[in-house]
């Protein structure tokens, strides 16, 4: 009997696993996420501008009504060039920072819970709202328009999600790493607001200007499309639904001519490295600073 008891007592002693203290904190992440009214307007943003770019694109192609999934593939391109990084950043950003300044981390943290459990649970809960916010609202998109009798690209749909995916776990990881720099939650969330409309300014502008400017060669060119996320993404998109890359001008033709099939291999790399690269780096600051 004395045995028994004691053999339970250690079973119950046995902290738990990192499976289930990841999985517990991103419960907590998603469900907070979910709940804050940033997501549920961002949600709503993001498909009613999609709606908005149907109209838009039916109106251009002499059409009346809602033009097709295909058709408007390029203006949600650009829809989601403009809402997820920016979803993303600010949610990543307010993260650890909005804990921090509410004394909550402290708190987190005195749970049998490690600092990279606690980090890597807050990421993954907050990808799956963003998942579920970008599932919401190209589904939203896609119902109506089938509903009005367009025919919808499945394939072009999945392949528009999957990558907006990439762009937006990138983008959520740089998020998070401002946050775990920035003492609180406003000027990580400013930060990020800040470097969201870098990005979005180098995306076209920016490269623009270089180029005429510092009259870069287009290899130069494109090293420098490939190191912006959004600018991957943009390439990568246009790739996908097989359209040409020359509309993205030099760069885009000649990474098409040079590389070819391998361009998929490329763009994902560049996508998976800014996942993973902030994200470490978030990782190690945070397991050195003070959670106040």
């Amino acid at each position: 009997m004395n045995a028994t008891i004691a053999a339970g007592a250690v079973r119950t002693a046995t902290p738990p696993s990192f499976g289930s203290n990841l999985a517990t904190v991103a419960q907590r992440e998603l469900r907070e996420a979910v709940r804050s009214r940033w997501f549920v307007l961002y949600t709503l943003a993001f498909a009613v501008l999609g709606l908005g770019v149907s109209y838009v694109s039916a109106a251009g192609s002499g059409g009346s009504g809602l033009a097709g999934f295909g058709r408007t593939t390029a203006g949600l391109i650009n829809l989601v060039l403009l809402i997820v990084p920016l979803m993303a950043l600010t949610a990543g950003a307010a993260s650890i920072a909005s804990d921090r300044e509410r004394g909550m981390l402290a708190y987190l943290l005195a749970q049998p819970v490690s600092r990279i459990e606690l980090l890597l649970g807050k990421y993954l809960g907050l990808a799956a709202a963003l998942f579920a916010s970008l599932c919401v609202g190209f589904g939203v998109c896609a119902a109506v328009l089938s509903f009005k009798g367009e025919g919808t690209r499945v394939a072009s749909l999945v392949w528009l999600i999957g990558l907006s995916m990439g762009l937006a776990l990138s983008t959520l990881s740089v998020g998070v790493l401002l946050s775990v720099l920035a003492r609180k939650a406003s000027a990580a969330v400013g930060a990020a607001v800040f470097l969201w409309l870098t990005l979005v300014f180098v995306t076209d502008l920016g490269l623009m200007a270089g180029t005429v400017a510092m009259r870069l060669r287009v290899e130069q060119l494109l090293a420098l499309s490939l190191v912006n996320p959004l600018q991957v993404f943009k390439m990568w998109s246009l790739h996908a639904v097989d359209a040409n890359l020359d509309v993205l001008g030099p760069a885009g033709l000649y990474a098409s001519e040079e590389f070819g099939g391998r361009l998929h291999a490329i763009f994902g790399l560049c996508l998976a490295l800014w996942s993973v690269v902030p994200l470490a780096v978030a990782a190690a600051v945070f397991s050195r600073r003070s959670p106040v």
